[in-house]
């Protein structure tokens, strides 16, 4: 049986790989801290005797007992939410983490995917983005933590794979959405979903031209799997290219939740990128991949999980209390 460590393991995007790996026969080892992840996400795994879980913080040194085959380095907050609340630990998780992650991959002989993002294209002056194009980040902005701890990410590991012969695979993940986000993340689509689910008004940031591109759960991770068992080391962006204002967005959301919300309008956070859209390309050719899930059918499922929380998961805000974690 091949062995897999996933870190980020209890988060949205970590949860549903160890899933998929579950079901594709492979012992997995789910890690992560629990800053920003979620035990409930994992719980239906411990019963398995194919999962094992540990809580550890990957900016600190990590050992995994045994052989390993695969390791999958999905630990980071992902949300504004958060890197703005905890910037320094979103730093040292892109660097220390990932520095510690490549070094148990050369130890144990093992293949590592490092998942980047799209936000290390910044504001994009290229549209659609390819995976050719340097970006245009601000790096002392406040998203400049964690735009830069990706990028930082993907160059020390281009450097081991250059260097040191280790297999590795990057990936790109372009905005995701579907079941076990967190409903009040600062993320697009679960806040839209909360404020509709609670009778509140939308709230859009500038006048709603920005536009953004959403690739469902399952698609996303059918690629990240396609390009861990690929032969193919250079980044690879995974995501939907089908292209959407905010402020349309807005609007089909009201339909959806057959709410009669109005959108109101706030000030534009700095350096939020008014542009982005995934040139897939690559995933097409190299991974035979794109996806499959429309965003009708991928926004009604996702919709169909919200309404299942219960009224305090509803209510209830993001007032996690990070305040001495970038201290340590």
């Amino acid at each position: 049986m091949k062995r897999i460590l996933i870190t980020g393991a209890a988060g949205f995007l970590g949860s549903h790989l160890c899933d998929r790996f579950v079901n594709e026969g492979f012992h997995v080892i789910g890690m992560d801290n629990l800053i920003t992840g979620d035990l409930k996400n994992i719980e239906h795994l411990f019963k398995l005797e194919q999962f094992e879980f540990y809580n550890h913080d990957v900016t600190k040194f990590v050992h995994v007992p045994g052989e390993l085959d695969y390791i999958l380095h999905f630990a980071s907050p992902a949300s504004p939410i958060d890197y703005l609340k905890i910037p320094i630990q979103t730093l040292k998780v892109g660097a220390l983490g990932t520095h510690n992650l490549l070094g148990l991959a050369k130890e144990k002989g093992a293949r590592v995917l490092i998942a980047s993002t799209s936000e290390i294209y910044g504001d994009p002056l290229v549209h659609p983005q390819t995976e050719e194009y340097y970006g245009n980040v601000n790096t002392i902005g406040p998203r400049g933590v964690y735009d830069e701890a990706k990028r930082f990410q993907e160059s020390i590991t281009m450097a081991y794979h250059r260097f040191h012969g280790v297999e590795t695979r990057i990936v790109r993940i372009f905005n995701t959405y579907g079941p076990r986000m967190r409903l009040n993340d600062g993320r697009v689509i679960p806040a839209f979903m909360g404020q509709a689910l609670r009778g509140e008004d939308l709230t859009v940031f500038g006048d709603g031209s920005q536009t953004r591109s959403f690739c469902y759960v399952d698609d996303e991770i059918e690629g990240i799997y396609r390009l861990l068992m690929s032969d193919y080391s250079d980044p690879v962006n995974i995501g939907n290219p089908h292209e959407i204002t905010i402020k349309d967005f807005a609007e089909e959301i009201i339909n959806l939740t057959g709410t009669d919300q109005k959108v109101i309008y706030k000030d534009l956070p700095q350096d939020d990128p008014m542009q982005r859209q995934p040139d897939i390309s690559k995933a097409k050719e190299i991974l035979g991949w794109e996806p499959k899930v429309g965003r009708a059918e991928g926004m009604k499922r996702t919709f169909e999980y919200f309404k299942t929380l219960s009224k305090e998961e509803l209510e209830r805000t993001e007032h996690r209390d990070f305040s001495d974690i970038n201290k340590k």
